[in-house]
């Protein structure tokens, strides 16, 4: 286990899944915790309840708010973005507001909240980015829009973390495939196809992805930034 004793840490989007997980994890190892939430009340204050961490409200598709639940905060010494949705389909049918939406939030809000939170960053911070193996691999179809939001959080951690490498911030974005969560189910309709793509045929769990989370955040991860790191079960060789 890290020690985050003294650290502070910021999950946009960590009321549930795998926001719930990095939130519980840091927590455990002595960071205190603010994370934001938008849809989902009681699981917030669960959450919070239960793990003595501040839950916000703020819904990532209001740049004002989001940013100002960054700010509030005060120096941030661990960032993590993991606010984010799938709009999946027919490209030809789907709602070009939804799809907005999913923009707004899955690049915009992302990039906004981890430059402003870089900002009052001490030197030697963490920012993790939550993406998806979709930005490495489309084997499905319907997922354009989403992989393209996903592919563009790799193009902005290369970019940021050179822009913050002179600070010693790293700058990554984990890469997860099929997770158990509420939201795709390892027992779920689409299981069998997602696992047939995947060296390790069984999805992952969120608290993998906090374990992941926990190690770039530490010292030992001085060194990677600017990096993709996939926790995929093989979904995108």
């Amino acid at each position: 286990m890290a020690d985050f004793s003294g650290k502070r840490a910021v999950v946009i989007g960590g009321s549930r899944g795998i926001g719930a997980a990095i939130v519980r994890r840091l927590a455990s190892e002595g960071a205190s915790v603010r994370f934001t939430w938008a849809g989902s009340r009681a699981k917030a204050e669960d959450l919070a309840r239960e793990s003595g961490t501040e839950a916000v409200h703020a819904d990532a598709t209001d740049r004002s708010a989001i940013l100002a639940a960054t700010r509030a905060v005060g120096p941030i010494d661990i960032f993590v973005f993991n606010a984010g949705i799938c709009i999946a389909g027919d490209p030809l049918a789907l709602d070009p507001d939804d799809i907005d939406r999913m923009i707004d939030i899955n690049i915009r809000a992302a990039y906004h909240c981890t430059v402003e939170a870089a900002r009052a960053m001490p030197d030697g911070g963490r920012i993790i980015l939550i993406g998806s193996t979709n930005a490495n691999r489309v084997p499905f179809k319907g997922l354009a829009a989403y992989s393209m939001t996903k592919s563009a959080l790799q193009s902005m951690v290369r970019g940021l973390a050179r822009d913050f490498g002179e600070r010693r911030i790293t700058v990554n974005v984990i890469q997860p495939g099929p997770t158990d969560t509420d939201m795709n189910p390892a027992n779920g309709p689409e299981a069998s196809l997602m696992h047939s793509v995947m060296a390790i045929k069984e999805h992952g769990s969120a608290d993998d992805v906090a374990a992941y989370v926990s190690f770039l955040a530490g010292p030992t991860a001085r060194g990677i930034t600017g990096a993709m790191q996939s926790i995929d079960g093989g979904f995108s060789a």
